[in-house]
């Protein structure tokens, strides 16, 4: 077995066991500890209950706190419970500020669901890593496969320069030349191709018009993206295009545009709809003789029960049948099928013929996921940023083993089609200019409207003011008092609009403090949550304010990339420059501040 196939086994193990362990439910994890760590929600409000398309249960409920929740992403694997009870398993379909949903994999909602101190919490996700698995042990059988492997972990894959091609054909005429020629090369891959889009460059303009050609060329599409968000932004700007598009997978929570397009959108009038209504009559009927039997029964009431359930079951399979009976049909009209990876390879659609994969959001995909799907298609195009923020892996082990090295950061170093889309149309000059400098090589423009206006860059020095920073009440992640007292005076003095500003950090203790004390208005979030969004006004606080220079994970630069890219007219960052600057990059950064923005001391605030 190839070694690199092995250290990803090994990987997907250590995450495995690391999330078995962080998860658990025990005297030595406590519910106050896994809801500090952001691993558990609870308690929640149940506002409504309902069967799914495959006539799962369904959950939507809300929360009375503001949730600092990045790990529970779409798509999570969960546990519902109560104590004293055993917990049922389940996947987030959503999770919006207060308000979520999930799914439970059972025939029936529990007896406990709307009983107080319901709650919810991460639970190991052993389906997608045992498919991981399944998928990277049987990779040396496909030969051409394989050999793309070999490739992205050895010699570098060249391919042809570009021929010619007509730009009068793009449907869209507003393409700049980067994004014409990653157009171009898209439609000329033969194996394999990046496209390199640094924050505001229109990554997903230059990818619709992409695929639109490649569907007037006749090619069926493939669309992929890690999170179930990013399928749906790309999926909803196709659908705009008039392509015949499919979503599949976790589609419970879309909105109506895409709703459409999903299999149970389209069966929605369907005469096999109303096959599927009398199946699901009957499973009611089951499952309500069986709720008779409450929790206190005998053995003979027990076995009635089971039965009834069991019943349940057959008729939920026979549903599974019929769907995906009528599904076929679905994928085979289909130009473009949209979906995540696991979403995608669930869907069974290997027996079709793909010419193109594209998987946007690719710095984002673990490596194995993508070799999940990479069979479906002869062609793959990966489009994302390498220098915004990592995949999220639990297991600082398999972290150091590179599990959290994405599928685009694996293919950059070893594929020569890199097309980097040059021009950001987001944000000011001033705010562009550090990242275009220390990440994108002085290559990335700004688009000619954005030209200064005035000050659009500020940076607010803290250093001795004895504004230290501190472990929060939970005693797992650092806040800064000080700093957030200024961002009040900010708000107060500089006339900010607040719907118009957002609040980040990269801690979360911060973040749970600044909730406490900011108008409830502002966006308030970790920058990990806030990757892929943007604001007018960006106020960013660094946290960490020590005698040892100590900066912690801030020394994950590709973090504050995301983070000092979010802001369109105006970025303030919060920090203390004596224990920042000893920091190569920071040190970059203050200069730059220096040199082309405003920079201002904690004394000009009422200490």
């Amino acid at each position: 077995m190839h070694p690199h196939v092995q250290l990803l086994i090994k990987c997907i193990d250590l995450e495995e066991k690391e999330q078995a362990n962080r998860y658990k439910l025990d005297q030595a994890h406590t519910l106050k500890q896994l809801k500090a760590e952001g691993l558990a929600l609870h308690p929640i409000i149940v506002t409504r209950r309902s069967f799914g398309y495959a006539d799962y249960p369904e959950i939507s409920f809300k929360l009375s706190f503001p949730p600092e929740t990045n790990l529970f992403r779409d798509g999570a694997a969960i546990e519902c419970f109560i104590t004293g009870e055993e917990p049922v398993k389940g996947v987030l379909i959503s999770l919006d500020g207060k308000n979520g949903e999930f799914r439970l994999f059972a025939p029936d909602f529990p007896d406990w669901i709307e009983d107080d101190g319901v709650g919810i919490k991460l639970a190991p996700d052993t389906r997608t890593t045992s498919i991981m698995k399944k998928v990277l042990n049987e990779l040396e059988n496909n030969k051409p496969l394989f050999k793309l492997f070999e490739q992205l972990h050895g010699n570098p894959i060249t391919a042809k320069g570009l021929s010619g091609v007509n730009t009068t054909s793009f449907r869209n005429h507003d393409l700049n030349n980067s994004q014409q020629q990653a157009v171009t090369a898209i439609m000329q891959n033969e194996q394999i191709t990046i496209v390199h889009g640094p924050p505001g460059t229109g990554k997903t303009t230059t990818l619709v018009e992409a695929i639109v050609q490649l569907v007037k060329a006749g090619e069926k599409v493939l669309v992929s993206a890690p999170s179930n968000t990013a399928v749906d932004n790309i999926a909803k700007a196709l659908i705009g295009q008039g392509i015949k598009l499919l979503r599949v997978g976790n589609t419970s929570k879309v909105d109506e545009t895409i709703f459409a397009h999903t299999p149970e959108g389209k069966l929605n009038n369907s005469k096999q709809l109303k096959e599927i209504k009398q199946l699901k009559i009957r499973a009611e009927e089951f499952r309500k003789m069986a709720l008779k039997y409450k929790r206190s029964f005998g053995k003979a009431e027990r076995e009635q029960r089971n039965l009834l359930f069991k019943e349940v079951k057959n008729i939920r399979t026979e549903i599974k049948k019929l769907q995906a009976y009528n599904e076929e049909k679905l994928f085979e009209e289909a130009q473009v099928i949209a979906g995540t990876p696991i979403g995608l390879y669930d869907a069974g659609v290997d027996h079709l013929h793909f010419a193109t994969l594209v998987i946007d959001e690719a710095g984002q995909c673990i490596e194995p996921l993508a070799w999940c799907i990479f069979p479906l298609a002869d062609k793959m195009v990966l489009a994302g940023d390498h220098w915004q923020l990592p995949p999220t892996v639990l297991s600082n082990e398999a972290a150091k083993l590179g599990f959290n090295r994405s599928i685009l950061e694996a293919a950059i170093t070893t594929v020569n089609t890199i097309h980097l889309l040059n021009v950001q149309y987001r944000m000011r000059q001033t705010i562009a200019g550090f990242s275009s400098d220390y990440f994108y090589n002085g290559l990335l423009q700004t688009a000619a409207h954005l030209a200064d206006t005035g000050a659009h860059l500020t940076f607010i020095d803290t250093a001795g003011s004895g504004y230290n920073e501190k472990h929060g009440p939970d005693g797992t992640s650092l806040q800064n008092e000080g700093e957030l007292n200024i961002v009040r005076q900010l708000i107060e003095n500089a006339a900010l609009n607040t719907t118009q500003t957002a609040f980040i950090s990269p801690y979360s203790g911060q973040v749970t403090a600044a909730k406490e004390q900011l108008p409830k208005e502002m966006r308030i979030s970790t920058i990990d949550s806030f990757q892929g969004q943007e604001k007018e006004n960006i106020i960013l606080s660094l946290v960490r304010s020590n005698d040892d220079g100590d900066i912690g994970f801030l020394k994950d630069y590709r973090r504050m990339n995301v983070a000092i890219t979010r802001a369109k007219e105006q970025l303030i960052v919060i920090g203390d420059s004596a224990t920042i600057g000893g920091d190569p990059f920071y040190n970059a950064f203050l200069v730059y501040v220096e040199q082309h923005g405003t920079y201002r001391t904690v004394w000009e605030f009422e200490l």
